[in-house]
């Protein structure tokens, strides 16, 4: 009798055992794998995702977009943003935030399948990709695949996923010590992290990723889980790196950052280096690059504003900053914005929690329509944003060109000092007829054309 009640107690222990751990595997499974549980897509793939030539794009800092700092309040400027002209809006990441070692930044992760409560729901996220999509823009969201935050429940659930010392510590990349390092060696990792990338195009229906710090991740995981996406029906995805490795285009992605091209830039402005340096830094971007890829080009960011300084200190004002995104209009590669650089917000913003800063949409209007001018005649004439580009005399002071599609032909040349400078004429500029159609009207003379500090004009003729 003590023998079968003791037998009877060992079943008994072993079903707990069995069920416990069943019940822990399922708990697993939930937290790991929602992906399984979208059958379908949520709403309806949007079908006018820009061919990468001809992408605007606009960066959005949710948490102070607005008064609500929301994703609601995002959707309720999307006018606002459509009327510059962009066709991309970035989201910068909605995801909850860790606390563990946590310094407030949104780019260490807590849940990756989650939205912050700052920010709203997943209802709230479908809405304004569905508002966007009726504008007829697209929407990408930030993808931080190369850390995550300490309190992420893959630490304690799957520290395989992690890389370690020898002592078997996690380790945090570079110096950001908010962050837990992943080690992509994991193939379980590789799979996790492409459900993801899969979950929120469909289960909220976005157009793509920007991806940050795409050089910390390995190339090879770059490739499968970009044609993992490319392979969801009816679907076209935007992919774009943050990084500066031309090994990223190798993975398909449509663009990655052009620092170079900005550093250049920046360095024209603020330290009178020659202007000719631009034309290096593109040609040295685009060389040896398959078709189809594009470096991405701004005048300010998230990062470069909140830590370096404002396009307003960077390029000498207000007139300097417009002509200097103009550069980047229409040079080549994708143009970007930085939420408030329309308006010349004249503070740095902040993007880590909590909430110090709301934009005051209020001011500058005509700034605002100065930006909108721009990538309007970018966007209404082929040529500027994809014409064969010829560079046209050297100066120190001055970049000129020609950008060339069919018939048409445009002739830029853009002073990048703050006083005035004169550009003599190529003879075959001089030869042609032109209309102004930016700048001060009338034509030019001959021989020279005078401007003033930080102008630039844009003409147009044709080969007919």
């Amino acid at each position: 009798m003590k023998k079968m009640n003791r037998f009877s107690l060992l079943l008994f222990c072993l079903f707990v055992f069995c069920h416990v751990s069943c019940q822990q595997d399922r708990d697993l499974l939930e937290i790991e794998d929602p992906i399984e549980q979208v059958s379908s897509q949520y709403g309806t793939p949007f079908q006018n995702v820009p061919e990468t030539e001809d992408i605007i794009m606009y960066e959005v800092n949710p948490l102070v977009f607005s008064s609500q700092g929301n994703l609601n309040g995002v959707t309720e400027r999307l006018d606002e943003i459509k009327a510059l002209g962009v066709n991309v809006v970035w989201l910068m990441p909605i995801h909850p935030i860790g606390e563990e070692r946590g310094i407030g930044s949104p780019y260490s992760i807590k849940d990756f399948y989650g939205i912050n409560p700052a920010y709203g729901t997943l209802e709230d996220l479908r809405k304004l990709v569905q508002e966007a999509h009726s504008r007829d823009m697209a929407v990408i969201m930030d993808l931080v695949a190369n850390h995550t935050s300490w309190d992420n429940p893959w630490i304690t659930k799957n520290r395989s996923w992690y890389e370690q010392t020898e002592q078997g510590e996690i380790k945090f990349p570079q110096n950001w010590t908010d962050v837990a390092q992943l080690d992509y060696t994991n193939p379980s990792l590789r799979e996790e992290m492409k459900k993801v990338m899969e979950y929120w195009v469909l289960e909220a229906n976005i157009d793509g990723y920007r991806c940050d710090y795409a050089d910390g991740v390995p190339v090879d995981f770059w490739t499968e889980a970009i044609s993992s996406l490319r392979s969801i029906p009816d679907r076209e995805i935007i992919m774009f790196a943050e990084g500066a490795e031309k090994s990223l285009f190798n993975a398909d992605f449509d663009m990655i950052f052009g620092w170079n091209f900005y550093h250049r830039l920046k360095n024209v402005f603020t330290e009178e280096r020659s202007a000719n340096g631009i034309f290096q830094a593109h040609n040295e971007d685009y060389s040896n690059l398959r078709e189809g890829a594009h470096f991405l080009r701004f005048t300010t960011n998230h990062d470069d504003n909140g830590w370096d300084a404002t396009p307003l200190e960077i390029f000498g004002g207000s007139k300097g900053a417009l002509t200097a995104y103009a550069t980047t209009v229409f040079m080549g590669g994708i143009p970007m914005m930085y939420n408030g650089q329309e308006i010349d917000v004249p503070d740095q913003i902040p993007f880590f929690f909590p909430k110090t800063y709301t934009i005051d949409w209020s001011i500058n209007p005509d700034v605002f329509e100065k930006y909108s001018e721009i990538n309007r005649l970018r966007n209404q004439n082929p040529a500027l944003r994809k014409g064969e580009l010829k560079r046209l005399s050297e100066s120190e002071d001055v970049i000129s060109f020609t950008r060339t599609l069919g018939e048409d032909v445009f002739f830029l040349v853009f002073n990048l000092r703050d006083r005035n400078s004169n550009f003599l004429i190529p003879e075959e500029i001089s030869q042609m007829d032109w209309t102004t159609i930016y700048g001060d009207d009338g034509s030019f003379g001959n021989e020279a054309l005078e401007l003033s500090g930080f102008e630039f004009k844009i003409f147009k003729s044709s080969l007919d």
